[in-house]
């Protein structure tokens, strides 16, 4: 008697499901400033330049403050010994233990010391203000990139859009020579149009991975911005006056008012080494005790007084220092006017390319009309047999390249407006 076993089946392994990818986080140019605020490299040196700078300002008051220090000597010494030869010293050759403290206070310097105060304070108000500049040049970088980047997508929209139309157009002209109805020259036309749209697709996927690399680096991140971006509104037509833009330039700028709080700083630090001559008084006073001492003197110590250090001669140097304090300072004038004539023409060689970019726009416009209504038109010929395929591939390119334009028209225009923008000092970006 046979038994038959049935062995169980193997279950057949159900097929993996990929995980779904999460959605790019969708982010505006306001939130990609912020980001770049938060994250660049450059801004944070430029604030820790800053802060270090704001310390200057305290080294130079420390003058202002009494010091103490304390001293401890131990000492032995031949028996019977009280002088040495060599440089005058304050302490004799006894053998001692002893400690103390010495408080020095600075009476006067005759306004030196206020001078150099001055001078790091306004060093340190410069700096803030070149923290600033830097924050403007990250933000008008990150408005580049994010215009290039929509630009570019954009763009790329318009390329797969016209592959997969001249994808279509070649099936339905195969179809039609296949019945001989159009030629196999009509055929040919068609793949080279379509090998056309696919090199134009291919520059604008590479122009479009580029611009998102750029708009990284703005950003502060060491890869691709993996966002995606929400379309800026256009911005208003550019200002009338340019005028009056240069001279808001004049007062916002600022690397400007960087440049002018160094000229006076230099002129502070002038002032001071013109007091370099000047006497410096200052306050003494020491005390203490000798635990442990050879001899008649006594066990503890106190004493006060004043010294006056009046300088006489010393080679020319204080004149030196003068002079070329004096010499910086004018060469900082000179750096300012420099930059005013530099501010005043990048504003209006900006305000001109704002309108031009301006202007721009209502052609492109035009021209993406007149091309698409012409492509109407060489369609309609072409399916009627009316025309050929090359008026209808010469219309198809002319609305391609419209199309492109009207998308960098749109895209550089928003650049522009955010270099003026930037050069009249109005670029601050948002915070975070």
């Amino acid at each position: 008697m046979l038994v038959l076993m049935t062995l169980p089946q193997a279950t057949p392994a159900l097929p993996q499901q990929a995980l779904p990818q999460a959605a790019p986080r969708r982010i505006t140019v306001e939130e990609a400033e912020q980001m770049a605020v938060r994250n660049h490299p450059r801004l944070a040196s430029a604030d820790l330049n800053a802060q270090a700078a704001g310390q200057k300002l305290n080294e130079a008051r420390a003058a202002f403050y009494p010091t103490l220090s304390a001293n401890m000597t131990g000492a032995g010494a031949e028996r019977g010994s009280i002088v040495e030869s060599g440089a005058l010293t304050t302490s004799s050759l006894y053998s001692r233990a002893a400690g103390g403290v010495v408080l020095t206070q600075m009476v006067t310097d005759f306004g030196r010391t206020g001078d150099l105060s001055r001078e790091a304070s306004q060093r340190a108000a410069a700096r803030i203000e070149s923290a600033a500049q830097t924050r403007a040049e990250i933000v008008l970088e990150v408005r580049r990139a994010y215009s290039e980047a929509l630009g570019s997508d954009s763009v790329l929209k318009v390329a797969n859009e016209t592959v997969e139309y001249r994808r279509t157009q070649l099936r339905q002209v195969e179809t039609l020579a296949q019945s001989f109805m159009r030629s196999t020259l009509d055929v040919s036309f068609a793949q080279v149009n379509l090998s056309d749209a696919e090199l134009t697709l291919f520059r604008a996927e590479n122009d479009a991975h580029s611009a998102r690399a750029r708009l990284g680096a703005a950003m502060g991140t060491d890869s691709a911005a993996p966002f995606e971006l929400v379309d800026e509104p256009l911005p208003a037509e550019p200002p009338a006056d340019a005028e009056a833009m240069v001279r808001a330039a004049l007062r916002q700028r600022p690397d400007l008012a960087a440049l002018r709080l160094d000229h006076d700083a230099a002129i502070s630090l002038a002032q001071a080494e013109k007091r370099l001559g000047a006497p410096t008084v200052n306050l003494l006073a020491v005390a203490g005790g000798a635990p442990a001492i050879e001899g008649p003197p006594r066990s503890t110590y106190a004493a006060a007084g004043v010294n006056v250090s009046i300088p006489i001669f010393n080679g020319g140097l204080f004149a030196a220092r003068r002079s070329e304090a004096e010499l910086r300072a004018t060469a900082a004038q000179r750096d300012v006017d420099d930059l005013v004539l530099r501010v005043a023409r990048d504003v209006r060689i900006a305000w001109l390319e704002a309108n031009n970019a301006w202007g721009r726009l209502d052609l492109t416009a035009r021209m993406v009309d007149q091309a698409n209504q012409a492509v109407r038109l060489a369609q309609a010929r072409y399916d009627l047999g009316l025309g050929g395929i090359v008026e209808l591939n010469q219309a198809q390119l002319s609305q391609t390249t419209a199309q492109i334009n009207a998308a960098a028209a749109k895209y550089d225009y928003i650049t522009r407006v955010a270099e003026l923008d930037f050069v009249t000092g109005n670029l601050t970006g948002s915070k975070p």
